[in-house]
This record gives structure tokens, sequence and C-alpha cells, in this order.
């Protein structure tokens, strides 16, 4: 979206929509696209609008492409109630690939809806309860697309991102439901498919691109280097060389933008244009008003997140607002339509609740603080059934803490709230809020002991867990327990608080040095969290311990300790690492001999960096999807990717020079002991030539590197057979590297 004059979005042209209840249940085989009421093709620095989405329906969801064994140690998470609360769907992996699945949140009757291999990452209810909407990554990949499905499991279709190259997420629903909001990506000039020099391969029967190589897999990853965990035929990408690294790498790729519609599911209706962006980072639609006037947006890139209210009648932006970073989802309309509540830490160091009060227009009146606390982040905000109920979830040091706020705005102004309720939790840290029907709402929670579950509470009586969650009893393997983590505090060099969790292998008298892993968390705005990690549990188990850290630039700690990695700031966050090594020597005990690190995403960046920076410090390392070179990777990511990070990284233009100097590779010559990397052949986050070309180079200099190459996997790992041989495989390397 942009506030540009001459910017237009659809409205008039739009039909009026049918009442629900009038409405056949037969989609309409050719839903009209949209035109714009501003006839230009591009404006002067982007490119052409996208077409709207079009529905592509899709066969009755039959078996997967693959076996399903069903696990006892799994998890569920990502929950959406419907109307009355009486049943829910949510995100499960039970069999070995994150499903929706749906089931009464009291009884053990739960149902597969979507049976295809493609991982779950998103799910929505529609408030009449007609339609479930939820996103999905083909191939496990990084482009997603937004389906929906009724819910005993008919009608499923793609509503967006079926289109090769483009790439959709869920948005808010109408309060009718009877349409809901979604983001599509502009396609720009290149794709993965350009970039691995792959041709689109013949489309499945209902339109949809297989991976390339589908029918002749047989295994799951391969070895650059070595074939001991190989399990096919097939060989790893071609190296990218590293003549085009470096400050010969191109800025960035030619971009691409936003766009953001409201998708009749039914098809009776054309998609509705809401908002575009060119050069965007981010735009979802987090809540509509009730009578449909106005609608929410977050935009912007990491730490410049805004929320904006824009008027659908005329497309006016009424107001804008800074908001945090972290949960997407940062505010809702009142139910008349006058207040909007917000979770934003403007002008403050840990957000909160803001309540503006809004004028019928959508024009601000007056803002007011709500609910707030000292050196605590508001991280999670939902309203309840009824509207003025608001449900907080606190991040106190790392774990959760929820609340009820009753919110009685005076008159126009909404300055002053009812006292705090606190709910008291089964486990460490809650990832999501939902409102479940009158009086009740549904939590996604997870913990140090046991892997995410679903529970569910009743007018803040205690919790109770959905019977269809993993049981604690199958988190681990009997007998060996999971590892509680202790909190360490520390000072950086330059006098900057830090702090992480340390976890102390079982077996070891209390003040005897042990092997340790230094491990890393992505983002950097990420957090270190008291919960369950199977990556830990496994190194464990291996005797090492591990020490996980948040670094400058990682949540939860101030706006400032986020900001202080910005620009030249990223030298002190390597500082940083080698500080919380040597802290853990003095404090963990860790055997300062014995050093390894670790990180994915951002932590594999600093995993990468902390071996040139710190070549003495650590005997190996394991990084996962990180960066090797700034510059290749803004010119290999996605377009959004690339607006998001130019803020925390530095601009690929302007800051070249400082980028370079922040690149791995730019000190490779300095690597002196073994690392393994690991990546997702689908990642288009960190493409995998981030991996290839830091391996290639260390063998060039007499390094032994290997990496392991996951296939259908993008940049997170969500396949539980992929999951195990990862942690295998990292577990093996540092066990090998570390021991003696």
């Amino acid at each position: 979206m942009t506030d540009e004059p001459g910017t237009r979005t659809l409205r008039t042209a739009m039909p009026a929509r049918p009442p629900t209840a009038a409405r056949p249940g037969v989609p309409d085989p050719a839903p009209r696209t949209p035109q714009l009421s501003d006839p230009r093709s591009a404006d002067a620095h982007g490119p052409a609008l996208a077409a709207a989405p079009a529905t592509v329906p899709l066969p009755e969801a039959g078996g997967p492409w693959d076996a399903v064994t069903r696990l006892h140690a799994h998890g569920c998470w990502y929950p959406s109630a419907n109307a009355d609360g009486t049943e829910t769907a949510f995100i499960c992996d039970r069999g070995g690939v994150p499903q929706l699945w749906a089931g009464p949140v009291d009884g053990h009757d739960v149902r597969l809806l979507d049976s295809s291999p493609d991982p779950v990452k998103e799910v929505a209810w529609s408030p009449d309860g007609r339609w479930i909407a939820y996103t999905v990554a083909p191939g496990g990949g990084e482009h997603s697309r937004v389906l929906c499905v009724r819910p005993d499991g008919t009608g499923r279709r793609i509503l967006a991102g079926a289109a090769l190259g483009s790439s959709a997420y869920l948005g808010c629903w109408t309060q009718d439901g009877s349409a809901v909001a979604v983001t599509v990506t502009m396609p720009g000039a290149h794709t993965y498919m350009d970039r691995t020099g792959l041709t689109s391969p013949d489309p499945d029967p209902a339109g949809t691109p297989l991976p390339p190589d589908r029918a002749d897999r047989h295994g799951r990853a391969t070895m650059l280097g070595g074939a001991r965990y190989q399990a096919g035929q097939r060989t790893a990408p071609s190296p990218t060389p590293i003549g085009l690294g470096a400050l010969a790498a191109p800025a960035v790729r030619p971009g691409s933008g936003l766009s953001a519609y409201l998708i009749d599911p039914d098809g009776l209706a054309s998609p509705e244009l809401l908002a575009t962006e060119t050069h965007a980072a981010t735009l979802r639609v987090c809540d509509l008003s009730p009578d449909g006037t106005l609608a929410l947006l977050r935009r912007g890139p990491r730490g410049r997140r805004e929320a904006v209210v824009r008027r659908t009648v005329d497309s006016v932006t009424t107001y804008t607002m800074p908001v945090a970073d972290g949960d997407p989802w940062i505010g809702r309309f009142s139910p008349d339509g006058l207040t909007l509540w917000l979770r934003s830490d403007t002008e403050r160091e840990y957000a909160a609740l803001f309540a503006v009060a809004l004028g019928a227009d959508g024009e601000p009146r007056d803002r007011s603080v709500l609910a707030q606390r000292e050196n605590q982040e508001l991280e999670l905000l939902t309203l309840a059934h009824d509207g003025r109920t608001a449900v907080l979830v606190w991040n106190a040091q790392g774990a959760g803490e929820l609340e009820l706020v009753e919110t009685f705005p005076a008159g126009q102004v909404p300055d002053h709230a009812g006292p705090e309720r606190p709910i008291s939790l089964p486990h460490e840290v809650v990832t999501r809020v939902v409102a479940a029907g009158p009086g009740r709402m549904l939590l996604a929670l997870s913990g140090s002991q046991r892997r995410p579950g679903v529970w569910w509470a009743h007018e803040g009586v205690s919790l109770l867990r959905t019977p269809w969650s993993s049981r604690d009893e199958d988190a681990v393997s009997t007998g060996r327990p999971p590892v509680r983590p202790v909190p360490l505090r520390l000072t950086a060099r330059d006098g900057l608080p830090l702090s992480g969790w340390y976890y102390r292998a079982s077996g070891r008298a209390p003040g005897e040095p042990a092997p340790c892993v230094i491990h890393l968390h992505g983002g950097p705005e990420e957090q270190e969290r008291p919960v369950f990690h199977p990556l830990y549990h496994e190194l464990l188990g291996r005797g090492l311990d591990v020490f996980a850290p948040d670094v400058r630039g990682s949540s939860g700690h101030g706006r400032s300790f986020v900001d202080a990695d910005l620009g030249n700031g990223r030298f002190a966050a390597l500082n940083d690492v080698a500080d919380c090594t040597a802290h853990a020597v003095t404090a963990g005990p860790a055997d300062p001999t014995r050093l390894a690190v670790m990180g994915r995403s951002y932590g594999g960046y600093l995993t990468f960096a902390s071996l040139v920076w710190h070549p003495d410090l650590f005997r190996t390392g394991v990084a996962v999807c990180g960066m090797s070179d700034l510059l290749t990777f803004f010119a290999g990511t996605e377009p959004w990717i690339a607006e998001s990070a130019a803020h925390k990284y530095g601009h690929p233009e302007r800051d070249r020079a400082l980028l370079h100097a922040l690149s791995p590779m730019s000190r490779v010559d300095a690597l002196r002991v073994p690392l393994l990397a690991v990546h997702g052949e689908h990642d288009t986050n960190v493409p995998p030539g981030e991996s290839e070309q830091f391996v290639r180079a260390a063998r060039e200099r007499g390094i032994p590197a290997e990496l392991l190459a996951l296939r259908d996997e993008g940049h997170d790992f969500l396949r539980a057979d992929n999951r195990r041989l990862f942690r295998r495989a990292a577990a093996d390397w540092l066990e090998r590297h570390l021991s003696g």
C-alpha cells in the first residue's frame, strides 16, 4: 500500500455481497477480476499491479504422497475456534508434517481436513462457521498460498498464491464471514525456479505445480562433501561461485510489491482490492470494523512497523501509529468501531495496550495507555467474544503471564480499564490466544517440559488441556526427562546487560567442566524462551551442555536493546557472542577447550561470523540457513524480505561497504576450524547459496566443511523425518568434534 496521491483502490465497482444465508453453496466457476480505477499499470518505481487472485478448486483431500506414520510425540498449535467455541481448527504434526486438523475442544474425535504433505502455517475459522481458511507452503518452501475448506473437509480450494512465483498469506475475516482478507505478492523479475535453473513442471490436475523432481525422489537429504547422511541419489545444487559475492553482487533483485484483497470463498463476488504497496516489506489486514467502513493494516519493515487505519469507502488513511514487532495481529476495533485497541511501543521501551478513540469518519479523537508493566512487554493481544474484554500476555523475562482486562471507554475517551485478572498458566510460554465463544478462550502453550499444546478456559477458570494435545509423557523418551534451563545474566564488554538460558547435561558433578554448545537464535529479533527444544534434548543426551543467550538485537528486553545492533552496532553483537561464551565458562561451567557455536537463520549468520571473528574460541560450528555474505543475501532473497531487512542490516546500495565488512565471507581466510552447514533446498528467505559459498571457500582453504541439504524444506524445517535427520547429523558432528 502507498499513501501517494494517484494510487486508487477498488470500491464502487464491486457488486454488493449477498447475505450469507442467501448464498448457494456452489462457487462461481469464473470469478471476475476487478479493474483498478487508476488505469496506469505501474507507478514510477514499481512493477505492474498483479491481477486479483482467482479461486482454484482442488480435489477432495485424499491420501498424502508419502505414507503417514502417526506420531505420539506430536505438537498442536495455532488454534482457531468456531463461533460458539465448541470446536477448533488447529495445526498438528502427528502425521509427520504440520497439517490442518479440527475437532471438539472437549473430545478425542479430531479429523484431518487436508492430508496433503504441504506444511500448514496459519489457520482462521470464519465467524459464520462455514469455512476454514489456512496458509500452506507448497513443497515446504517459503512461498505460501491461502486455501479454504469446509469444516467437514469438502470444498477445498486455493484462494490466492496459485500463480507460479507468487505468495499469499492470511489476514482477518469480515465480521459476517462473507470474505477473508489475504495479502498477495506481485511477482518480481526472478523466482526460485529462475535462480536454480529449474523449469516449471507440468501441473497436477488442479493446476498446482508439483516440486520439480517429486516423482524420482527416494530420500530427504543430500550431503555435499560426504555421503554419511545421504539418503537418495540426487546431488546437491551446484555451489554459487565465490566471485559473484562481495562488492560485485547486484544490490537487490528487482522489486515487487504486496496487495491486500477481500476474497469471497464461495466465488460469488469478485475479489475486492483493499490496499496495495510497491517495494513493500509487509502488509497485513489485521481487522475490519463491524460495519466494514474501516480497515486496520499492519505495514512497514522490521523495527518500523506501523498500524494504519484506512477508510474503505474512499481509501483515505485516517490514522497511523508505530507498533511493536513480533506478533502480526497488532490490534482490534471495538464492537461500535469507535475505539481501536493496539499493542504498541511508540515513545516507550516496552509495548503496552493503547486505546485510540475514533470518530465516525475514522479520524482519531484521543489516545491513552490502558495497560502497561514496568520492564515487561505486551506480547500478545486479543479481544474476547464480547469485544470489551482484552486478553493480554506479558513477556516476563522470557516467560508468559496472562491476564484479562475489562475495557470501559468513558464516552469517546477510553482513559481507564477495569481491574486486572491474572490467570495461572500450566506452562511457561503462550504462543497464541483466541476467543472461543462467550466467556471462552483457547491458548497455545509451550514449556520446557512438553511439546506445544492447546488449552481452553471458561470465564477465567483454571485451564484444561484439550484431549488431543500431546501428552506430557510423550514429549521425550522414557527415562530421560527434559532439562529445565537456568537463567544466566552477564554484562557485555561495553556495559550492556545480557542474559540467556543454560542447559546442563545430566550425569556430571556440579563443578565438572563440560563440552558446551553456544546456540544462537534467529531474527535477530527473536528471543530465547524456556520451551522444550528437541535439538537441545538431543545435544544434552550426548553429554553436551547448551548455553542459549540473547545477544543485542533480541526482543523481550526493550526497544533500545532491539536497536542496539543497528549499523555498526552489529560488530558489538559479534563481541556479545564471545562475551556470552566466556560467561558460560565462568558460570556454566563450560570447558574452555571444548566449545562450539551453532545457530539458525540470523543465528547461522552469527555462527559463520563468530568462526572468523573469533577463530580461536571454538572447536567447530554448525550454521543452519545462515547468511554468509549480506550482499549476496540481499541479491537473492525475496524482494519483500529485502525491503524489511534493509532497516535492520543496512541498505544494499547506500551501506555496501558496511555490509561487506560485516559479511563472514570477507574474513573467510581467518577460518581455522571445521564446520557443518545445513540448509533447506527451497529456502528463498536465505537462499542455499549462502551456505554453499562458505562451505566451498572453507574447502578451498583446506578446512573440513560439509553441507547437509534437506529436501522439501524451506527456511524452517517442518517435516518430522527431516527434523530428526538434522538433529542427528548436528549432534553427531558436534559430539565428534568436542570429544576428547
